[in-house]
């Protein structure tokens, strides 16, 4: 007898699930094995690069910031020197938000949940000892997204390296910010300019970095599915490849250097499959629509973070096992960046011990677990091949949604995605506490007696310090200059002239965070978002 754990049987997301996926199964949905294609050829199913990790392992990329720019910057110099290949940066809130450091929204925020930037000279302490023209850098910034690059190409100038050879990417999505996560500041149509001045800038100043990173991560963290992780992600990078060629852009100006953000959630098979086929369907939706030259325009690649949203306050070290296992998701389903989640995340920043654990990991991966030494290990197994046909299919429905009511700015604004994830979160909480899905330590194997986790403990005076450090600026700087660069950044507002050579050239003049975006402000406007009910 066969023990039946549950009345059906699904995936995280709710795909339905046989005993066993055969060729029936496949021939159902008119897969052919023998048509799957090759890695590093269109569609891109089985990744990008036809010899993948064996000649380059993806970036271990540690997400890190917290407390004062020298604080962080001592973490970046400790992950360097354990094996970590490229930075990421995590900035507080206030800074996220386009708020200076002294601002009275910022007290109590500063430095807590990332690092606080509110001055080039920030950005110098940041990235002080860093070489980058060598090592790479991730920033999750979105509205204030132009300013903080423009603070690097500013610091990366005075160490000596050109913008043409620096190397990273920007976030820089805002739609994801109206659908899931809220550091907005500006209206949407402001914003897409924003982006596209980004875009324009970058093809001729900045060509080796990543533009934009095209986010599902804080789409699935906030209660999606799989597939509608898949579907607005992709319908999102949709409306900018639209706004950049309402711009005047030619797609293969800037869509090489489009890049994605997925989550790497816990059912082990759903994500590998969920990457497969993201990676098809926007090949398949770039060649259909914009028949581009540059093969890289229509390639789809992709930093990973696992599932914040997975871990657990309860028995935190059961988070090690959780983050292997999504880890191992994300190199089976061909990522080009990684980050794992420290096992004490669900208690607090990352403490030193358990940000190299989360790194270790990785390594293990790479060199000890044999995953890495082919190309999608997973290809051609009945069960893969059965879960990224169905995601492709249904995401693609799901696109088709979004585009009858207009794209996807249309549907943000109607609040079509808020509501369909407020739908799956609220299914999922719902089978949780049942008991129908079961999270370890949370609704099952349940302990007593649990082992004091140690937690991160933030210095209280990075705030009152930050305070301190904006004031004598403002005190030494030339405040003529500083006012003559925020009227040009309010006049090229008004106009359609790029804004990013203003931006540039106002940091460089210690205008600071909070300005700039308050002379933006000043004719853009602010937004509200509709709370998707």
């Amino acid at each position: 007898m066969v023990s039946q754990r549950k009345d059906d049987w699904k995936t995280l997301s709710g795909l339905d699930l046989d005993l066993q996926s055969t060729k029936n199964s496949l021939d159902e949905l008119g897969v052919d094995l023998n048509e799957i294609g090759e890695a590093g050829s269109p569609p891109y199913t089985r990744g990008v690069h036809s010899t993948m990790y064996r000649s380059r392992l993806w970036t271990m990329r540690q997400y890190a910031g917290f407390s004062s720019a020298k604080a962080t910057n001592e973490r970046f110099k400790l992950l360097l020197e354990r094996g970590q290949k490229g930075l990421s940066v995590a900035f507080d809130l206030p800074t996220q938000l386009g708020l200076d450091a002294d601002d009275e929204m910022s007290l109590g925020e500063v430095g807590k949940v990332g690092v606080s930037i509110s001055t080039v000279d920030d950005m110098r302490q940041l990235l002080d000892g860093i070489p980058l023209d060598k090592v790479s850098t991730s920033m999750t910034i979105n509205a204030p997204a132009m300013v903080l690059l423009a603070m690097y190409i500013a610091v990366a100038e005075e160490q000596g390296i050109s913008s043409q050879n620096i190397l990273g990417t920007i976030q820089n999505d805002i739609l994801k910010e109206y659908i899931a996560r809220g550091t907005y500041v500006f209206p949407p149509a402001q914003s897409m300019r924003l982006i596209t001045d980004i875009f324009e800038y970058c093809a001729e100043n900045v060509p080796k970095w990543n533009t934009i990173s095209i986010s599902g991560y804080h789409i699935r963290e906030a209660g999606s599915t799989a597939v509608q992780e898949v579907a607005f992600t992709l319908a999102n990078a949709l409306a900018y490849v639209e706004a950049a060629i309402e711009k005047g852009l030619e797609i293969d100006s800037f869509a090489p250097r489009l890049s994605f953000f997925f989550n790497c959630h816990n059912d082990f098979f759903e994500e590998a499959a969920k990457f497969r086929a993201a990676r098809s369907l926007w090949y398949e939706l770039m060649s259909s629509r914009y028949s581009p030259e540059n093969p890289k325009s229509s390639m789809l690649r992709f930093h990973t973070q696992v599932a914040g949203v997975s871990l657990t306050a309860q028995q935190p070290l059961n988070n090690i096992a959780r983050v292997t296992i999504q880890a191992l998701a994300a190199v089976c389903g061909g990522t080009q960046s990684l980050h794992t989640n420290s096992f004490d995340e669900a208690l607090g920043l990352p403490t030193e011990k358990s940000a190299t654990v989360a790194l270790r990991t990785q390594q293990i991966i790479a060199e000890e677990s044999g995953v890495a030494d082919v190309v999608d290990p997973l290809g051609g197994s009945y069960h893969v091949e059965y879960l990224t046909k169905k995601i492709h299919d249904l995401a693609l429905e799901q696109i088709s949604k979004i585009e009858a009511l207009g794209g996807s700015m249309k549907a943000i604004e109607q609040g079509w995605q808020q509501r369909e994830i407020h739908n799956a979160a609220y299914q999922h909480m719902n089978d949780v506490e049942s008991g129908k899905r079961k999270i370890v330590g949370v609704n099952h194997g349940l302990m007593d007696d649990e082992t004091e986790t140690e937690v991160l403990k933030l210095d209280p005076a990075v705030g009152k310090e930050q305070c301190l450090r904006l004031e004598e600026l403002r005190a030494t700087r030339d405040a003529q200059t500083v006012a003559l660069c925020l009227d040009a950044i309010r006049s090229a507002a008004q106009s359609e002239e790029n804004l990013f050579p203003h931006v540039l050239h106002a940091v460089k003049n210690d205008c600071t965070l909070g300005e700039i975006i308050q002379a933006l402000k000043d004719v853009f406007g602010t937004w509200m978002a509709p709370s998707g009910f």
